[in-house]
This record gives C-alpha cells, structure tokens and sequence, in this order.
C-alpha cells in the first residue's frame, strides 16, 4: 500500500486523463484522432516496457501480439458476430495465449540470440497468417458496415473506440507500476541485472520471465482490435509492421526504459516528432532514419532516457517520478 503514496503515480495517471478528456470536451475529432495515435502508442510502449525495462530483453516483435489480437478481434466481430467487448478480451487473451508458448521456448535465449528470434517470430507469424484463409489471405478482414449499427453508427463507433482506448491506457500506466512495485517486479529487475545471480538468489527465472511475457502480451492484443475496428480492416503487411516495433524501442528508450514515466512521455514525445515530420516536405520521406538516428544518440548520450536524466539532475525528483 506505501507504494500507492507516491504522487508521481497519480500525477501522470491525472495528466494523462487530462489530456485524453480534451477532445471529448471539443468534440473535435481532429484532436481526437491526434490522442488516439498518442495513447495507442502509451498502451504498446508501457507493455513493451515490461519485458526490455524490467526484464532487460530487447523485444524486436513485439508488434506482433498487436496484429494477431486485431486478427482474432475482427474474425470474432464479423464471422462470430460477437460484441466488440468479447473480441477486446478474445484478442487480448489469443496474444497472451501465443506469448505464453513462445515465451517457454525464445526466453530460453538470451541478448542477441532472443532479439533475433523475436524478429523471426514475427515473420513468421505474418507468413502464416498471410497463408491463413479463415483470416483472408493476403486480402485480410473488412468488416460490414451495418456492424456499426450496433453501437450507434460509425461516428459513435469511432468516439467508442476512443474511450475504451483511454481506458486500456490509464489500465497499461497501472499495470507497469503494479509489476515494477512488486516483488514479481524485483525478480524482473534482478534478471536484469544480472540472471545468473537471480537464479543463486531463489529467482525461478523461467517462469517470472514468461509471466513478464505474458503481461506484456495482453494489453497490445486488447488495443490492437480497437484500432482495426475503428479502421474497418486489418491486412497482413500493415498489422506485422516490423519497423513499428523498431519505433516502439525508440519510445521506451526516448522516456526512460525501466521507468513507469519513460514509456509515457517517450511515446508522446516521439509521435509529436513523427507528426512534424510526417508534415515537412524535407523530412517525411526519412521519418524512419530519424527514428533510427534518435535510437542511436539516446544510446550514447542519454541512455538512462529523459526520467533517467532528470532523475541524475535532480535527485530530489528520484523517489517521486514513477
């Protein structure tokens, strides 16, 4: 319960709410779709944090657990004809599912070794799932549009999404801090540091990895059927994006891995960035070597990342930044 006392927690759950709420006060939907991107990209980052920030495992596929829930999440919507709310828990719990299988078998490697794999995981799951006919093929899932009838048209759709997806956000900032102030979370962070160690110290390292795994799953499978619902369709290319993961690393590493603040204001900051360069002429063609060339001076620089730097700035911000 001490841990629930530190206001660094419920300041960033409150700005992050803050923010979220602006566009349902507007009722703009260009702010709307500008927080949509932000808080999807919070849920995905604070995820993926669990296992590189608290575990120390480079994850270069984590994006795959966000295709295969929208894939489940679709078929379930329009070939089962269940509610968006069974298939949110259908696509969260299938990427759970597979991170469980796979994590008994790739969290055995380690470094470069794991890295790798994860990279080959996705690949091959976009190869099996491009070949998969019940999902499409390479044609993929389009829902109907009488499917948003259901939930009071495509406009309430669209507003629906958004505030589930706020919901899943504030729930991914709890939930990394949850595991980070747990005991759960200390045996994460002494892999981290140092496995071997872990293990002499009574540290059931296969299975508190596979768990962190598991966690990190869930979220982007739950988050991943309200963004291809909201887009009305899911292909094979666009929900295995491997470069989106690489983007993913820059966020956590951008706010500070390891942190339940960093994911926050790295994915925040990071899609501001993109916008920008999305937007210049000089600049869109090269979004993902600027991407690349932030992960490398983050790395040489400010490997800590921005609460990493603040925190050595300013020690008496350490026990108060989550």
């Amino acid at each position: 319960m001490n841990a629930w006392r530190n206001p660094g927690i419920w300041l960033t759950l409150g700005v992050v709410a803050a923010f979220s709420v602006w566009p349902i006060l507007t009722q703009k939907a260009a702010s709307r779709e500008v927080l949509f991107t932000m808080l999807l990209s919070v849920v995905l980052a604070s995820s993926l944090n669990i296992i590189l920030g608290y575990t120390g495992y480079v994850s270069f596929g984590h994006i795959v657990y966000f295709g295969l829930g929208g894939y489940v999440g679709l078929y379930m919507i329009s070939s089962l004809k269940v509610t968006l709310w069974l298939a949110i828990i259908g696509g969260g719990l299938a990427s759970a599912l597979l991170a469980f299988l796979l994590g008994r078998a790739i969290l055995r490697l380690r470094g470069a070794y794991f890295a790798l794999a994860t990279i080959g995981v996705n690949e091959a799951v976009r190869a099996f799932i491009n070949n998969f006919k019940p999902f499409g093929g390479p044609i993929g899932i389009s829902l109907n549009f009488n499917v948003y009838k259901d939930y009071g048209g495509a406009t309430q759709s669209l507003w629906l999404a958004y505030y589930l997806l706020i919901a899943i956000a504030l729930g991914s900032i709890v939930l990394s801090y949850v595991v980070k102030s747990s005991k759960f979370g200390l045996g994460l962070r002494a892999i981290r540091e140092d496995e071997d160690a872990a293990e002499v110290m009574g540290v059931i390292t296969p299975d508190v990895k596979t768990w962190a795994y598991v966690l990190s799953a869930i979220l982007p499978g739950m988050v991943g059927v309200l963004f291809y619902f909201k887009n009305g369709n899911i292909e094979p290319g666009d929900a295995f994006r491997l470069h989106f993961s690489i983007e993913l690393l820059v966020m956590v590493m951008l706010g500070g891995y390891g942190t339940v603040l960093g994911p926050v204001l790295g994915a925040a900051g990071y899609q501001r960035l993109r916008g920008f360069l999305l937007t210049s002429p000089l600049f869109k063609d090269i979004q993902l070597s600027v991407a690349g060339a932030l992960l490398l001076l983050i790395i040489l620089f400010i490997p800590a990342g921005a609460v990493g730097w603040i925190r050595h700035r300013v020690p008496v911000l350490r026990k108060v930044l989550p």
